[in-house]
């Protein structure tokens, strides 16, 4: 079976990462505790490219979440899919980045690198046919960008024959959240450059856009 490794770096890119999990669960008919309540055998076709099939027949997604504080850690897991992942695979610290790069990158992120590794080499060895990794993370922040960056070094220096893939949110000057926005992303494409296989570049003015005009909403978080 032809494996992918599902990664998912700082807050954005756990909101972004919790929100594809519901989908990808919603396709393949499996609910919030892992078990298949589908109506259809083709939900099952290929179930094992993102998921982990455990005792008593529950799928648990093939992720690892990642980030320098636990605020967004705890969001999820209080959530409806919280229960879906493994416990081990939640890697968080306490301090943040600060929307700092140089600090998810040479500071703080370089202390917990080692625990994500460790937890990414595990779902690694579990796989049969490993084809690749997938991370999501935004450039504008601290911890997305700089331990995200990181991470995708690591990951290549370890499997440099497997595919690297990114989902990567854009900074944009219209929704910014922070000055240094900027700064982050153009330290954060330079890694990309050199690290990564394939990026889906994700637009933030784009994405609010689509949540103001589409999906109606008056607050998109």
């Amino acid at each position: 079976m032809r494996e992918i490794l599902h990664i998912q770096a700082g807050q954005c890119g756990n909101q972004i990462g919790g929100k594809f999990w519901e989908v990808v669960c919603d396709e393949h008919g499996i609910d919030t505790s892992g078990n298949y309540v589908g109506n259809s055998p083709l939900q099952l076709e290929r179930v094992n490219v993102y998921y982990n099939e455990a005792s008593g027949g529950r799928y648990v997604p093939r992720a690892v979440l990642m980030d320098l504080e636990p605020g967004t850690m705890d969001s999820l897991r209080t959530g409806p899919y919280g229960k879906i992942f493994r416990p081990d695979n939640f890697v968080f610290g306490q301090n943040g980045a600060g929307n700092n790069w140089a600090k998810g990158h040479y500071t703080e992120g370089a202390e917990l690198i080692d625990s994500v590794l460790d937890v990414v080499r595990k779902e690694a060895e579990n796989c049969d046919c490993l084809q690749g990794f997938q991370i999501c993370h935004s450039l504008g922040g601290g911890t997305g960008s700089g331990m995200g960056t990181l991470l995708i070094s690591k990951i290549r220096e370890e499997y440099p024959d497997r595919m690297m893939m990114t989902f990567s949110v854009f900074p944009s000057p219209k929704v910014s959240d922070t000055v240094v926005e900027p700064y982050n992303a153009t330290l954060s494409v330079h890694q990309l450059v050199e690290n990564a296989d394939e990026c889906m570049v994700l637009d933030n003015e784009a994405l609010y856009d689509i949540c103001f005009r589409t999906l109606k909403l008056t607050n998109p978080s």
